[in-house]
């Protein structure tokens, strides 16, 4: 009963990763802002072209999902606004996401370090950023075409995203 009772806390508010229909992060993003719950949807900027123009557009870095904070009693309110298909977890059951992995998510997306989004991958040297505007940060690091780029994971959804980065600015954990 404590653990219920624990769980039903303000203060106890978690990460998680929710799916949303195609093309409707922006919409959940806002509707949960409009709530009180604190969303995050990291963007990238892309370069759109139609036949007589280009137009730089802003697109969510992982297609189909947002994040949003939330303690477990507003789960439903979560679930009910238009736009999600589910909270990822295992069964019927949201799982958070850990607080470094937003935090270095969050991080990326405020510096001024160009990033892609990036498959998600379960080999790899895991690396930690001991220099720079990512100092403090664990990821993996690859190889791509003579220069080094660090993937920044969210296990949970099976999404990344990489950056470049200079391999002297990392360190192996």
């Amino acid at each position: 009963m404590n653990q219920t009772n624990q769980m039903d806390k303000p203060d106890n508010l978690h990460w998680y990763a929710l799916r949303t229909r195609s093309r409707h992060e922006k919409l959940v993003r806002d509707q949960l802002d409009k709530q009180g719950i604190e969303p995050l949807l990291p963007t990238v900027k892309r370069l759109s072209q139609w036949k007589d123009r280009k137009k730089e557009i802003e697109v969510p870095l992982f297609s189909g999902y947002c994040f949003v904070r939330f303690a477990q009693r507003e789960k439903t309110p979560v679930q009910k606004v238009t736009g999600v298909v589910e909270i990822v977890g295992s069964g019927n059951r949201p799982e958070p996401i850990p607080e470094q992995e937003i935090d270095a998510l969050r991080r990326l997306i405020t510096s001024v370090l160009p990033y892609d989004p990036h498959p998600y991958l379960h080999e790899g040297m895991k690396v930690e950023v001991i220099r720079g505007s990512l100092q403090g940060i664990q990821g993996l690091l690859l190889r791509k075409e003579k220069r080094h780029r660090l993937v920044i994971g969210i296990r949970l959804i099976q999404q990344a995203a990489a950056v470049e980065i200079d391999v002297d600015d990392v360190v192996a954990v």
